[in-house]
């Protein structure tokens, strides 16, 4: 579980408790509840977001903000030692070898690219199947993430909207001074929602997914690399040092300590 995400939303949550609690006492939490400023606001924003896309792309948008609970499945490191070892293989016993040790590998684009090295593709060409099914995956993984722009960018408005209802219906009993005050709560509380909406949910899923893609597209592009050099023919080694470049210092100092500074063979 990445618990950074979990840490953000659930903080969030007590920093508002804390704020509402701190100004007028744990009493006042039920003035923040309004269940139809929930709707016009949440339900509006949600609906907006739905008419920007189809609705597969919707539902796989919302499917989603599980995953920023969820640590990558990828580990750079162990994926530069298999590169390298594979590498050793094709060095010692030539290219052919590698469509057996190609049996045993789980990650397909990696699988799909070692296949084709095997069958001989040009070295251009390899690279074109595997960049085009890589950008593929971006411009999906960053639509999905638009879903969440989206929904942050409208939520505010429908706050706003929310608001001018409310203000609508109050300005319709001025003559009830009595009831002036608490209308105006409710009204303003909708404009709350949206803010809510955009600055503690839809924004951060976002951002998060987005980052999450960026490092799965480093982590296959990182393959691609691997998987080109590999092909060329070059030195492990240099195949090795080549890819720890994908690496941040930190984390290329661990690979190293694990494996030994340079230690892709000969």
């Amino acid at each position: 579980m990445d618990i950074a995400s979990l840490i953000g939303l659930v903080m969030g949550l007590v920093i508002m408790l804390l704020g509402v609690a701190t100004s007028g006492g744990l009493q006042t939490i039920p003035n923040f509840i309004d269940i139809p400023s929930a709707i016009i606001t949440f339900g509006g924003a949600f609906v907006a977001a739905l008419a920007c896309v189809t609705l597969p792309e919707f539902i796989n948008g919302m499917k989603a903000f599980g995953k920023i609970l969820k640590l990558p499945p990828y580990n750079t490191g162990d994926m530069i030692k298999q590169i390298v070892d594979l590498s050793n293989t094709a060095r010692k016993e030539g290219l052919l070898a590698l469509e057996e040790a190609a049996q045993g590998i789980e990650e397909p684009l990696l699988k799909k690219g070692l296949l084709l090295v095997v069958d001989g593709t040009e070295p251009e060409l390899v690279k074109s199947i595997m960049q085009a099914e890589i950008d593929a995956m971006n411009d999906r993984h960053l639509a999905v993430a638009g879903i969440w722009d989206n929904i942050g960018s409208l939520g505010p408005a429908w706050g706003m909207i929310g608001t001018l209802i409310g203000l609508v219906n109050m300005l319709q009993n001025l003559s009830d001074s009595a009831s002036l005050g608490p209308s105006m709560a409710t009204a303003l509380i909708t404009t709350l929602y949206g803010s809510l909406l955009a600055n503690w949910i839809a924004t951060p899923c976002a951002s998060k997914l987005k980052e999450q893609n960026a490092n799965e597209y480093a982590f296959k592009s990182l393959m691609i690399e691997g998987l080109l050099s590999i092909q060329a023919g070059e030195n492990p080694r240099v195949t090795e040092e080549k890819l720890k470049a994908f690496m941040a210092p930190a984390d290329r100092a661990a690979y190293e300590a694990a494996n030994g500074d340079g230690g892709g063979g000969d």
